[in-house]
């Protein structure tokens, strides 16, 4: 078998080091378009990039040449690096160590074009933070 074929659609959440709201609404789009960029450099194409202040939600098809801890440690200390160079302000900016990272299915991906995916799950984020669970 001379190809590969990979189709693996991943769903990613982390967060500031402490859940500290310091994703800033003047540069938040900004700061989105970046870690998209960032993901099709690495050969992982973004579908959508969102989150609030305090996390970041990544929506995007894996490569087959890169581990998921390597993508996350590449997109971190990228944007990390990015906020504290462009934002002097903010030089006590750190991501959180941790992450989610979870499978989505292909129909799932398609279907969003109708319904955003990560709008969803944010609302539900919104949702469960604010009902304390």
């Amino acid at each position: 078998m001379g190809q590969s074929l990979v189709q693996v659609y991943i769903h990613i959440i982390f967060g500031t080091k402490y859940r500290k709201p310091m994703i800033l609404h003047h540069f938040e789009k900004e700061l989105h378009q970046f870690i998209a960029d960032q993901c099709n450099q690495i050969g992982c194409i973004a579908i959508e990039v969102g989150g609030s202040v305090d996390h970041v939600h990544i929506l995007c098809r894996l490569s087959k040449s890169i581990t998921i801890p390597a993508l996350l440690q590449k997109i971190k200390g990228s944007s990390s690096k990015w906020i504290k160079t462009k934002y002097s302000i903010l030089n006590d900016f750190y991501w959180q160590d941790g992450y989610g990272a979870f499978s989505v299915s292909p129909i799932e991906v398609d279907s969003k074009k109708e319904h955003p995916l990560l709008a969803q799950v944010s609302r539900k984020c919104l949702f469960m933070k604010n009902s304390n669970l």
